[in-house]
């Protein structure tokens, strides 16, 4: 699928959360909610390729496997924090759209340790300390 029909789902799923949010609002949110999962989902079946190519030059430059592996893995949970958050802010719930984007920050800072690691023992055995 391309860009002309992820607007266009964008567009009939923001029309018909419109209209019913008159209403039946909770009914709104909730095609609103399916609607940008649809989304998401025709997002990432476009982006396959693009990771593809992405896991090919971390291959050639010589990252480590797991330090490419978490980067992925945090740019994943950003997407999926956004569009949580968003959903959320959507659904008019801005207290819990900030807790879920405070979980997001959390998590990636903690699948990073490894990374942190790897590079302040680097640090130490370059000053060498270690």
């Amino acid at each position: 699928m391309n860009m002309i029909g992820i607007v266009g789902i964008a567009l009939i799923t923001a029309i018909f959360a419109v209209m019913l949010k008159r209403h039946h609002g909770e009914y709104a949110i909730i095609i609103s909610i399916c609607g940008g999962a649809v989304v998401i989902f025709l997002i990432l079946a476009q982006i396959t390729p693009a990771l593809n190519q992405v896991n090919e030059w971390i291959s050639a430059v010589g990252i480590p496997n797991q330090a490419a592996l978490i980067l992925l893995k945090t740019l994943g949970i950003c997407f999926l924090t956004q569009f949580a958050v968003d959903s959320c802010k959507d659904a008019g719930e801005s207290a819990l759209a900030s807790k879920v984007e405070l979980a997001g920050k959390v998590t990636v800072v903690v699948m990073a340790l490894p990374l942190f690691q790897s590079i302040a023992s680097t640090a130490v055995s370059l000053v060498g300390g270690g």
